[in-house]
């Protein structure tokens, strides 16, 4: 097997397995958001965008409020950006008065091996990505991964 396709194999599997760690914990059971400040902005604005993108194919544009609780990363202003930009309303740390109507939404940044690994998790799906990135942007290296709880 080639060594690009092997680590491309690799990455795929890893993203896979954390996936699935966060099935395990329940569906009521969001990872906390975090994202590693040396992120850059580009590479943040390009993963964000992506992810945000996916996340509409999954849930609809712009159809909800998403409660976001995020991190002072690159990343978390980047994605709070592509929300408002696909039409959503973003709460960070509030309650909001309609619940059945706000979507809960996490997110995960790590760095592995040259890559990123991206996910974005709600109670209903779970989506990521691996992507590498450069001084301009970020490019996925990965299939998507979808989860859906039941």
């Amino acid at each position: 097997m080639e060594l690009a396709s092997f680590r491309s194999f690799t990455t795929t599997c890893l993203l896979a397995l954390t996936l699935a760690g966060c099935q395990a914990a329940g569906p009521d059971a969001l990872v906390i958001s975090n994202a590693p400040p040396e992120i850059s902005g580009p590479a943040a604005s390009a993963i964000a965008g992506d992810m945000v993108s996916r996340l509409a194919e999954q849930i609809g544009p712009g159809t909800a409020t998403i409660s976001l609780k995020k991190d002072a990363s690159p990343f978390g202003e980047a994605l709070e950006a592509s929300l408002r930009g696909w039409g959503y309303a973003v709460v960070t740390d509030q309650k909001t008065a309609d619940k059945a109507k706000t979507i809960v939404l996490a997110y995960a940044i790590s760095p592995v091996d040259g890559q990123i690994l991206a996910r974005l998790s709600t109670t209903r799906v779970e989506i990521g990505r691996a992507y590498s990135a450069n001084a301009t942007g970020a490019t996925p290296a990965s299939p998507l991964s979808v989860l859906q709880h039941g």
